[in-house]
């Protein structure tokens, strides 16, 4: 059964951070619904593969770009350049982020600033650059990934809950700005999705036994289930729905 409000036929996502994890289960399943993807990541290590492996298995567009998305010069232009090569910009998916697990006290100067700009400045670059597209399009869709820890707070992840928090605040009030312009502003807050790639196989499989006794419904999360629910808020599906962020975390913020 084909839904037609689901096809992304004929629109370009940017996904920032895509090379592993919940990035690559998002350009994964928007390349499968009909969008030319480009997949964003600090070195080619992992998105050139990635983006080979994934436009062979949909037989879109899929290209790696190789930038730093939390430098305001290189968002600038690695927007111009997707603008140039593919017309336009649809979709653009804030998903780059990192914690550094460290008491606050601990935390130099430097770790701070990166904890902030992988988690919230990467994410107002993007928009700011991308914006003027969308806004002159009157049409458009922003998803900013944050976490659960932006509701649920831990130990030695201070800066990274502060910041996935101001991302959402970010998203409504961003949505209220360009809700004038038809372009819709949502957030999306996983929970524990680990990637064996990103963490190693050791790592992959005791952070899975960890889930089952933390997570309510029992299980970690898996990467295409992030996807699909970015696939609902990129679609025309989700026309009616900004400022929103969705929790994807197996009941983790109840």
């Amino acid at each position: 059964m084909n839904i037609s409000e689901y096809d992304l036929t004929g629109k370009v996502v940017f996904v920032t951070g895509a090379g592993r994890g919940i990035g690559k289960g998002i350009a994964q399943v928007l390349a499968e619904a009909g969008a030319d993807v480009i997949i964003n990541a600090l070195t080619s290590r992992y998105v050139e593969g990635l983006a080979a492996d994934i436009g062979k298995a949909t037989g879109r567009r899929v290209v790696p770009l190789v930038a730093d998305v939390t430098k305001a010069d290189e968002v600038e232009r690695a927007i111009a350049r997707i603008v140039g090569e593919f017309g336009a910009l649809h979709i653009l998916v804030n998903n780059l982020g990192d914690a550094i697990r460290k008491p606050l006290v601990q935390l130099t100067d430097e770790e701070l600033r990166t904890v902030l700009d992988l988690n919230f400045t990467a994410t107002v670059l993007c928009s700011r650059a991308a914006g003027p597209h969308m806004l002159a399009r009157r049409s458009g869709k922003v998803i900013n990934i944050t976490s659960f820890a932006a509701v649920k707070g831990a130990p030695n992840l201070t800066i990274y809950a502060a910041a996935k928090a101001a991302l959402v605040g970010f998203t409504r009030a961003l949505a209220l700005e360009w809700a004038p312009y038809g372009v819709q502003v949502n957030g999306i807050g996983p929970g524990l999705f680990p990637d064996p790639v990103t963490v190693g196989d050791a790592a992959y499989r005791q952070r899975v036994e960890d889930a089952k006794r933390t997570v309510p419904l029992g299980r970690e999360g898996r990467l295409r289930e992030v996807g699909l629910l970015a696939l609902y808020l990129a679609s025309s599906a989700s026309d009616y729905m900004t400022g929103q962020t969705i929790y994807l975390d197996g009941g983790l913020t109840l």
